[in-house]
């Protein structure tokens, strides 16, 4: 299934590369190590570099939207998550090129994807004469000053990926703002499982997301190993608590054959809607290790002492 994957290596018409080769041949390179998979990645990389516009400082997102969503050049806060293909390509062959492109993106993302409270904005979009930020907008979310769940969640994930890259502190306090925001959220939901957008008009008769939970819930759980803040395990311990419940978790042979019940894509133009989806099963999954990972590494300390 794999192998399958591999002519998207070339794709440079996405910038979705970074989840489509580095969750797939990425792995596959973290478990078992070969030469192809490094090439394919590292082919990969490239590809995505490659969509880099220094002028804007940001990988461009989407492509040939038409006079319907008139950007020049749109960013979205999903790309956050297509930078760890980039670490991983200079830590693999010592060019800085790849790493440079990250830090880059990340610090134009931060200026201007979030707001005073850490909240963020979905798209972005550049003028590519000046560099300037032309607009700030919600196209997956409720409205433009909302904050649409999974959107908060990428933010949360992709800088938390930027501080372990880097160890700059900059990342990791803007991942601790995004992580306070989220969390101290007046309409946090009893199971942590958050409404499609925080900011829907009909909470609290909104759907829910598991897919942006399972995502919070991975990043928190490697955030915890950080920012040394108890709360981050234990919120996300009670995410997958829930997401494992029968109220989220499908019956075997069910749903598809999917894990998880109950995500939404995108509500406001009908895509989606309350289906199972395959990245919330890829972070459910590696949500589930990080949190063995953390239990393991906490009774290691408790034996020590």
């Amino acid at each position: 299934y794999t192998e399958a994957l591999e002519s998207q290596k070339s794709n440079r018409g996405t910038h979705d590369i970074g989840f489509m080769m580095y969750c797939s041949f990425g792995n596959g390179q973290r478990l078992a190590p070969n030469d192809h998979y490094q090439a394919v990645l590292l082919e990969s990389a490239r590809s995505l570099a490659s969509r880099f516009n220094p002028t804007t400082g940001c990988i461009r997102s989407w492509d040939n939207w038409g006079p319907t969503f008139p950007w020049q050049y749109p960013v979205i806060i999903d790309n956050m998550m297509n930078l760890e293909l980039l670490f991983w390509a200079t830590q693999a062959t010592g060019d800085s090129t790849f790493y440079k492109v990250a830090v880059t993106h990340a610090d134009t993302t931060m200026k201007n994807h979030f707001r005073p409270d850490y909240s963020s904005y979905h798209v972005v979009d550049y003028d590519t004469i000046s560099g300037k930020r032309i607009a700030q907008q919600t196209h997956q979310g409720y409205a433009d000053s909302s904050a649409w769940a999974r959107g908060q969640a990428w933010g949360l994930y992709g800088y938390t990926v930027c501080y372990r890259e880097t160890k700059d502190p900059k990342y990791l306090a803007q991942a601790d703002q995004i992580a306070a925001y989220i969390l101290n959220r007046s309409n946090q939901t009893e199971d942590l499982i958050p409404y499609w957008d925080f900011d829907a008009v009909n909470i609290p008769h909104e759907l829910r997301d598991a897919s942006a939970a399972a995502i919070m819930a991975a990043a928190l759980y490697e955030l915890s190993m950080y920012s040394n803040k108890a709360k981050y395990k234990e919120t996300a311990d009670k995410v997958m608590h829930s997401l494992s419940s029968s109220d989220y978790r499908s019956k075997i042979g069910e749903n598809h054959n999917f894990l998880l019940m109950h995500s939404v894509g995108s509500y406001p133009h009908g895509n989606e809607i309350d289906v199972p989806l395959i990245y919330a099963d890829y972070y459910f999954l590696e949500a589930l290790k990080r949190k063995r990972d953390c239990d393991i590494e906490a009774k290691s300390k408790s034996v020590q002492k």
